[in-house]
């Protein structure tokens, strides 16, 4: 009917085969009913297949459409206007689609033929595939092989004979926390091209309420391998910039490090970097303590001070994590870009930690209740060869393609930095045997990388589809079927074979404590773990089957290694901080010090106020440091302790100055230390007779400089009158005398000729010793058996002594500060202690905190007190710790080397009779480290106060000086000097101090005081010629004619 030319005619012939007689009208309408009626079932097939192919557009996520529709049937074939109308329709419903129509020539029968061969070409592919994915597939029987493999590598490692795969690095943690951490802690988190930068706040008491505060930092290619001093000068940039975005860069706080590639430990802050591995090259650090390399590049910066007090794992940082949420928790696990395990192993069956012990200690047996984490850097399983069996020729191509080939073999059949690229392998291999992708093996797929380990978490075909998409790959819905099967055959395999590893590790947990049934924890980090749907249950259920004796519980760690890394810090510091919580300053606290002890400083200067004061600031007379032109022949005397020592000092001119030194040491017996003054001087001055014999000088009447240890009231360069006797000396009538008389009269009798023209404390003999040497020298501290200052203060602020011009070196005593109680608020329990027992009950606070003399008994009186209530070497005190002197400065020193300090403190500890664990002496070393950081910050505060008052004197916006400095305390002890001088720093930013060392003692400063006055003299000599020489001087006015003649006169005595 609805034919162009004989539709009208072929309607007639129909409606009169009806019975019908139609008129040309009545053709006409029923031609048009007909058009009418296919036009709506054209209509209504095009609405039907724009649904369709709209779905088609949107599963395939793209903007326009190209596709084929297959078109069968009579209606389509017969009719003459059916396939335009059509057509058109769904081109105009769909303008965005480019829709090509076929017809079917031979109808569906051939389509059913078709569809059986595409069926068989599916199943042959299917078994192809499940060919190749077969040797992923691990039976029960090669899982529990890999789970005895895993275990003999565990007891290989940990027996230390000869190389092993599985390393068993000790981790030198000891025991995981308790709940009761508190305080500020920094956690540094190095593991991949992230640095992470964290502050952790643990309130006591209250085990869930933590509080943390991180920065990510990237760390750029160039900089994971350029050199070592690049990246670790990066780490500290980062730590700078943390600090300054916390507000904290004057704090001083422990911090934790987690470092998470493999390091041989011999201390918990110390960690040789074994190799690196995640992509990092950077040169010069394998082989090196990677504690000692961030530290260094801190000290590079010299900005702010960090205590890193462990260096750490991130599967040790985790496991510590998590333990904190559950006691239970004694192993950790990371199953992300890396793979590796530790737990917590008994101490007796670690063979390094062992043999190291024997030759510290002999054959003594470890407590059976002692354990440690070992990081078992299971990763490495597998590198002899031991997992040949299940490695397939797509593991051993990534292998070969790897930075490392040959290692970490385990690692590289289970963590996410390696399945992305099994994968890849796979599909490529199947792609070549024409299974997928039509064949066609495009450069996108033999691209390394190109398919990451995230991708294997998206197992919707959707989604599969898009990631295909994504990479350019053009894939068919049966292409992402068969790739979804190999993402889930690799990790599947990837969680069965850590499940059987963490069978072997809580296997060996169960029989180390010889118990028929386990509960333990897992504490668990890593994006695979975390993001992949089925990896974390496949593990779980493999754990359960291959460890049916063990129930374990997998935990998430929520906050990472980081925590834990600052939680360990914690546990190494928390039992013993109660005790010394008070013994840590802040630096506003040092500022308060500081300002204490600089109105000290005034109140000394003044006339009316010296009396009551505690700095009594004893003039010396010392007028000028050397200028470089002293010369001259000297003799120098300094006594100031057990031993007595002389010195012949040269002083001359050739080319350049230059000073040459003999000298004699003598001893004094304690029955003339204890005994009269006259003994005592008799002593010195038949010591200086035979000095002057041996060295053919007793004709020679050469100048004398007097270093002279002790409190004395000058009031003149060649007088001093002893105040009182410090340091243990006791000789009976000296206090209240001048010495140099008492001296000159012992010289006399014996019949030396000698004339001593100068007295000097040893803080002003360093003082002078360092000047020569850099004239911009104006300050002399010593740290030793004793500690003092001295420095040059502006005349007309000395009340004590005449005259406004010039300046005067100032003798502080600045031992007695806080005998007035300004210091209370700091002392604790043990100083009090100390002070007690001395000889001088009140008096000398400030020394009795910070001097060598009292060190090491207070670390004493503090490991009495933990011992007594059960926290150090299991509450046993033995008569030797109860014995005071026992323990003594020297000791403390030793403790605290980087290296051999936990060794030292073990013989120490040894010697007393204790037979400490390795908790006990990383306790100790502690109350070493607190002890003496509290020494060098109150060190620090009371220089403060000097250099603020030079700085002020002479109306200067930044001051530029330099510190002698000299005492075995500041020489020996180990970190002594940077702490010192990085807490100088950080409170006088405007002052730029150079410390030196005083290499030849006090008395060389004797002999160039002497050498000073000598020139002085001379200078004033020659003056004298040029005027009456019955009278230089003009009648005194509170000044002299001349600068030299002021420095020589000492007010004209």
């Amino acid at each position: 009917m609805e034919e162009y030319k004989n539709g009208l005619k072929n309607t007639r012939d129909i409606l009169v085969e009806l019975g019908l007689n139609p008129s040309q009208d009545d053709c006409i309408a029923v031609q048009h009913v007909s058009t009418i009626v296919s036009f709506r079932s054209s209509n209504l097939v095009a609405a039907g297949l724009a649904a369709i192919l709209t779905r088609i557009k949107q599963n395939r996520h793209l903007r326009a459409l190209r596709i084929t529709v297959g078109v069968d049937g009579t209606v389509y074939k017969t009719h003459p206007q059916y396939p335009k109308r059509l057509h058109k329709v769904v081109r105009r419903l769909l303008p965005e689609c480019q829709v090509r129509f076929v017809l079917s020539d031979s109808g569906s029968s051939k389509g059913a033929a078709l569809v059986t061969a595409v069926a068989q070409r599916l199943a042959s592919r299917k078994r192809q595939v499940d060919e190749t994915l077969a040797p992923f597939k691990l039976s029960q029987e090669q899982l529990q092989l890999v789970k005895a493999t895993m275990r003999a590598g565990l007891e290989a490692g940990l027996k230390n004979k000869g190389p092993s795969a599985v390393k068993m690095l000790p981790s030198y943690v000891y025991h995981t926390p308790d709940g009761t951490e508190h305080g500020k802690y920094l956690a540094l988190d190095l593991g991949g091209t992230n640095f992470r930068a964290m502050l952790v706040k643990f309130k006591k008491g209250l085990q869930n309420n933590t509080r943390l505060y991180h920065k990510i930092y990237t760390v750029p290619l160039e900089i994971m391998q350029g050199t070592g001093e690049e990246l670790f000068d990066h780490l500290a940039q980062y730590v700078s910039d943390f600090l300054d975005y916390m507000g904290m860069k004057k704090a001083h706080l422990p911090a934790g490090f987690t470092f998470s590639f493999p390091c041989e430990q011999t201390a918990i802050d110390t960690g040789i970097l074994v190799s690196w591995t995640k992509g990092f090259k950077a040169t010069d650090c394998e082989g090196h303590d990677v504690v000692n390399l961030l530290r260094e590049a801190i000290k590079r910066r010299n900005e702010y001070d960090l205590d890193i007090v462990a260096v750490v794992n991130d599967t040790v940082g985790t496991m510590m994590s998590c333990a904190y949420e559950d006691p239970q928790c004694e192993v950790g696990l990371i199953a992300g870009t890396g793979s590796n395990a530790c737990y917590m192993e008994e101490l007796k069956n670690i063979e390094k930690i062992r043999q190291k012990k024997q030759k510290t200690e002999g054959d003594e047996e470890t407590p059976e209740t002692s354990r440690m984490c070992i990081n078992t850097e299971w990763g490495g399983l597998g590198d002899d060869g031991s997992l040949d069996d299940i490695i397939t020729p797509f593991d051993a191509e990534v292998d070969h393609n790897s930075v490392n080939p040959g290692k970490q073999r385990f690692e590289k059949l289970t963590s996410g930095m390696y399945l992305g690229e099994i994968v890849r392998e796979v599909l490529l291999d199947l792609t070549r045997g024409g299974l997928l992708f039509r064949g066609r093996v495009t450069e996108t797929l033999k691209t390394p990388g190109i398919f990451q380990t995230k991708y294997l978490d998206r197992l919707a075909l959707l989604q599969v589809r898009s990631i295909l998409q994504h990479l350019g790959l053009d894939s068919t819905c049966d292409d992402s079927i068969i790739v979804k099967e190999v993402c889930g055959a690799v990790s599947r395999r990837a969680a069965e074979l850590c499940g059987a590893g963490m069978a072997a590790v809580v296997d060996k947990i169960r029989e180390n404590r010889g118990l028929d049934h386990l509960n333990v924890t897992v504490g668990v980090d890593g994006a695979l773990y975390k993001l992949h749907p089925h990896f974390s249950g496949i593990l779980q259920e493999t754990t359960r089957v291959l460890a049916p004796q063990c129930n374990v519980t997998f935990l998430p760690s929520e906050e990472g290694s980081g925590k834990g890394a600052a939680l360990i810090t914690a546990v190494m510091s928390e039992d013993i901080d109660k005790y010394l919580y008070s013994m840590r300053f802040s630096d506003e606290t040092l500022l308060d010090i500081t300002q204490r002890f600089r109105k000290e400083l005034v109140t000394g200067l003044g006339r009316d106020s010296n009396a009551t004061a505690t700095l009594k600031m004893l003039p010396t007379f010392v007028r000028s440091i050397p200028d470089g032109s002293e010369k001259g022949d000297f003799i120098a005397l300094d006594l100031g302790g057990s031993n007595f020592r002389i010195l012949r000092v040269k002083v001359s001119h050739e080319k350049k100055q230059t000073v040459q030194m003999e000298s004699e040491i003598y001893d004094t017996p304690e029955d003339i230390i204890h005994g009269t003054g006259t003994r005592l001087f008799d002593h010195v001055a038949e010591c200086l007779g035979n000095f002057m014999e041996k060295h053919n000088i007793k004709d020679k009447k050469l100048p004398v400089g007097f270093t002279f240890s002790f409190p004395c009231q000058q009031t003149k360069l060649d007088e001093g009158f002893l105040i009182t006797w410090t340091k243990r000396f006791k000789a009976s009538g000296v206090e209240g005398m001048d010495v140099v008389q008492l001296l000159n009269k012992a010289i006399k009798k014996r019949g030396v000729s000698a004339d001593i023209m100068a007295v000097v404390n040893d803080t002003v003999g360093t003082m002078m010793t360092c000047g020569f040497d850099d004239q911009r020298c104006e300050v002399g501290i010593i740290i030793g058996t004793g500690t003092n200052a001295c420095y040059m203060e502006e005349l007309r602020h000395i009340d004590l002594v005449e005259g406004d011009e010039g300046r005067m070196c100032v003798n502080t005593e600045w031992g007695a500060f806080g005998d007035d109680g300004r210091l209370e608020d700091i002392r604790t329990e043990f100083d009090r202690e100390i002070d007690r027992g001395s000889l001088n009950p009140g008096c000398q606070l400030f020394e009795k905190m910070v001097s060598g003399m009292y060190m090491g008994e207070l670390v004493r009186l503090i490991l009495v007190k933990m011992a007594r209530e059960g926290l150090l070497f299991e509450g046993r005190i033995t008569p030797e710790l109860l014995t005071k002197g026992k323990i003594e400065t020297k000791h403390v020193s030793a403790i605290e080397k980087s290296k051999e300090g936990l060794i030292k403190a073990r013989e120490i500890l040894n010697k007393l009779g204790l037979e400490p664990s390795a908790d006990d002496c990383i306790a100790v070393q502690h109350v070493c480290a607190i002890v003496s950081f509290r020494s060098a910050n109150l060190v620090a505060a009371t220089l403060a106060g000097i250099l603020m008052r030079l700085k002020e004197n002479k109306g200067v916006s930044r001051l530029r000086t330099t510190v002698g400095i000299d005492g075995s305390l500041y020489k020996m002890h180990p970190q002594y000097a940077r702490r010192l001088h990085k807490t100088v720093r950080r409170l006088v930013p405007d002052c730029d101090v150079r410390f030196l060392l005083s290499e030849s003692g006090s008395g060389k400063g004797a002999a160039m005081v002497t050498a000073v006055a000598y020139r002085l003299a001379e200078q004033s000599r020659q003056i004298n010629e040029d005027r009456d020489p019955k009278w230089p001087f003009k009648k005194h006015s509170g000044h002299c004619n001349s600068q030299n003649a002021a420095n020589l006169c000492a007010k004209h005595s």
